[in-house]
């Protein structure tokens, strides 16, 4: 009975936790326009803020994974919510663009603290069945971008863009009081190395180790493709196809809820199936749904079409990186820290590299977008026949 009562009261927490990752990059989006009218600048150079926050979070990633494995899960959550308050505070009494965009960076390089402590927690609690856990923690997580930018709004009417960073810095208090309340600390098993020597070593062992390594790749292109979807749906829906703004709510809420649905059915089949058969499930459809999809955009076909392909795609999209990454930190229970600093850094890397290779590719329709999202399907699916290949040889 205490262990079901400790994950109702755990499970909750460790998504609030990866939620201010969304909650900071969605929130503000509705304000944009008038921060930069605020601080005398350009939306373009607000717009730099969230290439900003993703670098400090990739820094963060960086820097805090091997410590969470050295140090402590519990104690790591604890600075990080205090430093990514801190600089939250710091956003709302921003007078300029300089000092806004260097709070945005130390706000994420500390959000990254208390976020790559979640998975090895999750790995702790569940061993075998972490893809379970994780599908849970991501389908609750998932509420945070499917209500920001509404929650943004909201706040814009009832005063200045400075209450969405007062709203997001009270968020984050209650989470570190809950956090010192309820976060439950794992064992670790120090690395004798300091200094330097301790994140090469670190990472040189999660590097090196090859039984992980396309499971590694799997998860960043995985990743890859979402945020080619995050990059894209907003000329997809609201420039491609003159959809209506309240539309386009209604239409992105819908995919969110279609990748949340594949989270939930990870959860109710993993533990029958296994992580492995429900990554390949996922890859099925995957290629499936995104073979249909360049095949719309082959055809020019309507907005329903596009939706109705984009939506299992989604799914599929949840089930593999769920799996993918539980199958990753079953490989490393000592190095969990250090292993979901590689997995954030790949997939905040590649992610990046989303919107320069949609715009090197200049589509005018929704080919770019469907292309992109099918290469990388395709090489996941290239990655998993290549893992088949070493786990057949071991």
């Amino acid at each position: 009975m205490q262990t079901s009562l400790n994950k109702r009261i755990l499970l909750p927490l460790l998504a609030s936790i990866v939620a201010i990752t969304p909650l900071a990059i969605d929130l503000y989006l509705p304000a944009m326009l008038q921060i930069a009218n605020d601080l005398g600048t350009s939306i373009s150079q607000v717009q730099l803020s969230l290439s900003t926050y993703l670098a400090g979070y990739a820094l963060g990633m960086l820097f805090f994974g091997p410590l969470a494995d050295q140090f402590g899960r519990r104690k790591l959550a604890i600075i990080g919510l205090s430093g990514f308050c801190f600089f939250t505070l710091i956003l709302v009494f921003c007078r300029n663009i300089e000092l806004f965009l260097l709070s945005r960076g130390l706000q994420a390089f500390f959000g990254a603290a208390a976020t790559v402590v979640v998975p090895g927690i999750i790995r702790h609690i569940y061993e075998h069945e972490t893809a379970k856990g994780m599908s849970y923690v991501s389908m609750i997580m998932m509420m945070a971008p499917l209500l920001a930018p509404s929650i943004g709004s909201a706040l814009m009417l009832i005063w200045h863009w400075q209450s969405i960073f007062i709203f997001l810095s009270g968020y984050s208090i209650i989470i570190l009081l809950l956090v010192m309340r309820y976060l439950i600390d794992i064992p670790i098993t120090k690395n004798p190395n300091t200094g330097l020597n301790l994140f090469i070593n670190s990472y040189k062992t999660v590097l090196s180790y090859r039984p992980a390594r396309f499971d590694i790749l799997s998860s960043m292109f995985a990743s890859f493709a979402f945020f080619c979807f995050l990059t894209s749906v907003p000329f997809i829906y609201l420039d491609y196809f003159k959809v209506e703004s309240q539309t386009f709510g209604i239409l992105f809420a819908f995919n969110v809820i279609a990748l949340m649905a594949g989270n939930f059915l990870n959860t109710r089949l993993v533990g029958r199936f296994g992580s492995r058969t429900m990554l390949y499930s996922g890859l099925i459809l995957a290629i499936l749904s995104a073979s249909c999809l360049v095949v719309a955009s082959l055809m020019h076909s309507s907005l329903v079409w596009v939706v109705v392909f984009i939506a299992p795609l989604m799914m599929s999209l949840g089930l593999m990186a769920s799996n993918a990454d539980a199958l990753i930190l079953i490989a490393f229970a000592k190095q969990s820290g250090t292993a979901t600093a590689v997995i954030g850094t790949l997939r905040f890397g590649s992610g990046a590299l989303a919107g320069p290779l949609l715009a090197l590719l200049h589509s005018h329709d929704t080919f770019a977008f469907s292309i992109l999202m099918f290469s990388a399907v395709v090489a996941i699916l290239l990655c998993q026949w290549l893992q088949h290949l070493q786990n057949k040889a071991v």
